[in-house]
């Protein structure tokens, strides 16, 4: 069972760089390449979310996990030193900003937010399958 972990610092370039560590990990497994488009919107968001919401210091960085099961199910988690949980909310038609968790709830089979071991933080997990992608 394939799993990859990075550490990003809380930067605008976050969201680019664990695309990039997400293609690396999909690109040489089983339907790998019919994850990716999906995969890559979803880890975007949750990398994003985490840069521009958590409150926690500066030089605090992201931890980001994929994991690839035999049932071929993509999870994907972001963890930061944030305790407070996300929700998603209804972004009017003029905003800018809002959408990122509505899309994770539609794009992913599964999601969810836990707190972290040690009780810093939380992390924040989706799910996708290769059939559903």
């Amino acid at each position: 069972m394939p799993e990859h972990t990075c550490w990003l610092p809380r930067h605008r370039k976050s969201p680019r760089a664990a695309r990039q560590e997400l293609r690396s990990f999909l690109l040489p497994l089983p339907s790998g390449e019919l994850l990716l488009p999906n995969a890559e919107l979803l880890v975007s968001e949750l990398v994003t979310n985490s840069v521009q919401h958590a409150r926690a210091p500066r030089d605090r960085l992201i931890f980001v996990r994929f994991h690839f099961s035999r049932d071929r199910i993509l999870r994907i988690e972001v963890h930061d030193a944030d305790n407070e949980k996300p929700t998603p909310r209804d972004a009017s038609d003029s905003d800018e900003t809002g959408r990122g968790l509505l899309l994770v709830r539609e794009l992913s089979t599964q999601w969810g937010c836990c707190p972290r071991t040690g009780g810093i933080g939380k992390f924040i997990w989706c799910h996708l399958q290769a059939a559903a992608a």
